[in-house]
């Protein structure tokens, strides 16, 4: 770890588990003097050992720098770590990395708005290993004033990774769970065809190259549906609708037939039928926005399924 700099703001991260730990670690590393606090003091050993200073109470731990850092297992934690210390966050900006949702994130900023604290909610984009590298890439919403007087030393977690968003401090829990909602689509997409493959005693690791040119492939799509979607036009310059969900029915009788939970095409397939019977058979894909957007059991036309099954 570099030397601890007296020219460098000091930061202090209260949560010290696999997350909470490479945030510290990151810290000091750029050299920033480092409080932390953790319920379990143990976690803190090799921190100390690097030269962060082990605060005895969250109170003492919060009043030791202009910066606090939180991140810990959910927002009820949060505010059960921080009520009784509110008045000492007056004054100080608060950074909560804790994964939650937007409304949850709007409502912690109030709270913290009350109390005088200047509060930003962030996202990682990165596993703990690579905080601090190039690899790590973490969002901020909230005011811009508090971020760009932190900037420098939030930049510690990623070289080039701290991206501010807006003042909206949802934004951060917004772009987090669309994120996450596209790894683990891809995810689930890669599982489903190992587990067809493995049928015929093909290894998961034979499929993953190929599997890994699919997904770079597939990126291709998003900047142009991207656009589609911004104007709300859908013209099918590759594939319609109609011959995804073609290709869905070929996914979803191939696993069943071997025995292959078909759940996930099955639910593919459900949405391109419903786009298809809303007159989008013709669009390209980009069009199944439309499914996503409405609120589960209801039609394109606000209809629920059950009352436009009694109304055939």
């Amino acid at each position: 770890m570099s030397p601890i700099s007296a020219s460098k703001s000091p930061v202090t991260v209260v949560g010290l588990g696999l997350m909470g730990h490479a945030l510290a670690a990151a810290f000091l590393a750029s050299g920033h003097p480092t409080t932390v606090w953790n319920r379990s003091a143990a976690k803190a050993g090799d921190l100390v050992a690097g030269g962060a200073t082990l605060a005895g109470s969250i109170k003492s731990a919060v009043e030791a720098s202009p910066l606090v850092v939180v991140c810990v297992s959910d927002y009820d934690a949060v505010r059960a770590l921080l009520d009784p210390v509110a008045s000492s966050l007056a004054g100080r900006t608060l950074v909560n990395l804790t994964t939650a949702s937007s409304t949850q994130a709007r409502e912690t900023a109030g709270w913290a708005a009350r109390i005088g604290s200047a509060y930003l909610d962030g996202a990682i984009l990165a596993l703990p290993q690579a905080i601090g590298t190039a690899q790590a890439t973490v969002l901020y919403a909230g005011p811009k004033a508090a971020f760009e007087e932190h900037e420098a030393t939030l930049r510690a977690l990623g070289e080039s990774g701290a991206m501010y968003l807006d003042e909206d401090h949802g934004l951060s829990a917004l772009y987090d769970m669309s994120v996450l909602s596209i790894m683990w689509g891809v995810l689930n997409g890669f599982l489903q065809g190992a587990a067809l493959l493995g049928t015929a005693n093909v290894k998961a690791s034979t499929f993953a190259a190929l599997a890994t040119t699919a997904i770079n492939v597939t990126t291709d799509y998003v900047s142009a549906y991207a656009q589609q979607i911004d104007e709300g036009a859908y013209p099918a310059a590759d594939a319609t609708i109609a011959v995804h969900a073609g290709g869905m029915e070929h996914l979803v009788q191939e696993s069943e037939e071997l025995g292959v939970n078909a759940e996930v095409p099955k639910l593919f397939l459900e949405l391109a039928t419903r786009a298809a019977a809303g007159g989008r058979a013709g669009d390209s894909y980009a069009a199944l926005i439309e499914q996503f957007r409405a609120p589960a059991g209801h039609t394109d036309d606000g209809l629920s399924e059950m009352q436009a099954e009694a109304a055939k």
